[in-house]
């Protein structure tokens, strides 16, 4: 949406119900009852952009969890057995119709915060949109993230490669794009040293979170004079890593070794020093006064709270 002065871009921003599944807490964070399960959302959102021309473009972040188990390979099927119990509907598709959209053509961008199975959804519903995934991101679904992410948890063929497009490499990623590439260029902004201006008028920041998986990526967005809101994704699996009250777990790996939810925990930790800043009221990350919310894709409470947030709600 276009503000009052025509000088700026703003976007409208909707939560999406699209599954929900069961964590246990001690693989996520420190000081955890080693008993306690949460089930959570794998939360989407659609972002509304029209251009300052009155040109309107739409893009889902996030497809959450499959609306069918079956549609996952036998060994994410196992490894899903593990986050029982799962909510399956709505999905993503289900809550974009919902609101009067038709994902087969209503949609014009899916952006992926990475390619875990919680975060895959099912993309043949939006059998017209053009994909945009992290760098190394397609070698990853070939080849996976051993020893932690091994490729049989992956699917190759889930992406459409005629309409996915993968971001170019960051200078600090040593993956290998193996897609066809966007020609974005990765510049800094607002305390993150690599972000692409996806519509190039402010409105739509693509932002390299690495450490999570590879290719991970986030959305910083624009949507009011100095509001803004951060769609983490899985930079953490917890709201209370971010606030400093908790950290992130570490726990065995089976092989004698400690091992976190993260490919590369350090590499997390620094992701999330970045974001941090944004929680302040006002945010230091922007050159003025600046209010940002933050939204990791598996807050419970944030669901519960923000119901009215959700299509045709908005943020």
């Amino acid at each position: 949406m276009t503000s009052a002065d025509s000088k700026e871009v703003y976007v409208v921003v909707s939560a999406l119900e699209a599954g929900q599944l069961t964590l246990p807490e001690r693989l996520f964070v420190t000081d955890a009852d080693p008993e306690k399960r949460a089930t959570v959302p794998s939360l989407s959102f659609l972002i509304q952009h029209c251009s300052a021309e009155g040109q309107e473009k739409t893009i889902v972040f996030d497809l959450g969890v499959k609306r069918d188990l079956t549609g996952y390979a036998e060994p994410q099927q196992l490894h899903i057995q593990n986050r029982q119990p799962t909510v399956l509907r709505p999905d993503c598709a289900d809550s974009l119709r919902k609101g009067g959209l038709e994902p087969a053509k209503d949609i014009d961008y899916v952006i992926l915060s990475h390619v875990h199975w919680d975060h895959e959804g099912t993309p043949s519903d939006f059998s017209n949109s053009q994909f945009v995934v992290g760098s190394g991101t397609v070698h990853l679904l070939e080849h996976g993230a051993p020893p932690h992410y091994p490729k049989e948890i992956f699917d190759p063929a889930l992406l459409p490669r005629d309409r996915t497009q993968e971001l170019p490499p960051v200078e600090s990623n040593s993956s290998t794009a193996h897609s066809k590439q966007t020609d974005h260029k990765w510049e800094p902004f607002a305390g993150f040293p690599a972000t692409v201006d996806f519509f190039g008028d402010g409105s739509v920041y693509i932002v390299d979170s690495p450490g999570h998986l590879f290719g991970h990526v986030n959305l910083l967005l624009h949507v009011g004079d100095r509001k803004w809101v951060y769609l983490g994704g899985d930079c953490c699996h917890d709201p209370r890593i971010l606030t400093g009250e908790k950290d992130i777990a570490l726990y065995d790996d089976g092989h004698g070794n400690l091992r976190s939810v993260h490919v590369d925990t350090e590499l997390a930790r620094d992701t999330l020093s970045k974001i941090e800043p944004l929680l302040k009221k006002p945010s230091p990350s922007f050159g003025e006064p600046t209010e940002v919310e933050v939204i990791v894709a598996h807050d419970k409470n944030w669901r519960e709270q923000n119901q009215h947030r959700f299509f045709p709600g908005r943020l």
